[in-house]
């Protein structure tokens, strides 16, 4: 199904059939502005509980701006964004406590270890086994031997390895992930993509922002493609794909679409 959306983009969408009442994340009309730029066109879209969905564009598409509105770390300039039923403008904290997030900069506290800073997390998050949680991530990720070493010193695949950790240590039932795999060796990625599928099959979200269309394509139940601050397709991989491979779908849609930084 075609359509021109208001912001008059050509924009492909294949996911008719989408039962709103299942969505966790709703957004609506989503505009961010930064003085003359704009960033973020008027986006729509949902996504559907116990899926992993991707937002995919060239840098500076938006994505990494959207996913600071739906967490709220920005405000909006204009549009409706609802997460897990909660509307995120009006109780932007209470919609982080809810959920999980993996930034697209690795930053943890420099003058704290990584198990300090993972009880840390525990300690806000409300965690109540917390040394059964850690020792399952430092296992799972496979870096055991840094968890007395301070973040500052830590390298930057194993930041990455924590940051990923404090996201699910406290379970949430949705996760925002912006470029999850940077800097980790292909072992730690194929462990991490195996985790995330795993983790919706057990009813959980996941909202994985990237533009290595590779791991997309690979991982990904649904994906929406973004350019120029615009949503230029939405649906399921397949739907998406067509019979052609993500790659080249996207490389037509995007075209000349991309503009802005964000």
């Amino acid at each position: 199904m075609s359509h021109v959306n208001d912001c008059d983009s050509a924009f492909i969408w294949f996911g008719s059939n989408l039962n709103i009442v299942d969505s966790v994340v709703d957004v609506d009309g989503l505009v961010k502005e930064y003085g003359s730029v704009k960033a973020v066109r008027g986006i729509s879209f949902q996504v559907r509980a116990g899926r992993l969905f991707g937002l995919i564009g060239p840098n500076g598409a938006g994505k990494t701006t959207t996913i600071r509105c739906l967490t709220g770390q920005i405000k909006p300039t204009s549009g409706r964004v609802s997460v897990l039923g909660a509307d995120v403008v009006a109780d932007p904290v209470g919609v982080r406590s809810l959920i999980g997030v993996i930034p697209e900069q690795e930053a943890p506290p420099s003058f704290l270890t990584a198990e300090e800073y993972l009880t840390f997390v525990c300690s806000v998050r409300g965690v109540i086994d917390v040394k059964g949680r850690i020792d399952k991530w430092f296992k799972l990720l496979d870096f055991v031997g840094q968890r007395n070493v301070l973040c500052k010193d830590l390298s930057r695949g194993t930041r990455q390895k924590l940051m990923v950790s404090q996201a699910f240590i406290h379970e949430p039932k949705l996760v925002f992930i912006d470029e999850p795999l940077v800097n980790l060796d292909p072992l730690v990625q194929k462990l991490v993509k195996d985790f995330l599928k795993a983790y919706v099959k057990e009813g959980n979200t996941v909202f994985m922002s990237s533009h290595i269309l590779e791991v997309v394509e690979e991982i990904c139940d649904d994906v929406a493609i973004i350019s120029g601050g615009r949503i230029l397709a939405q649906g399921t991989v397949g739907e998406v794909k067509g019979g052609n491979h993500l790659e080249e779908v996207f490389l037509k849609l995007v075209g000349g679409n991309h503009v802005g930084d964000s």
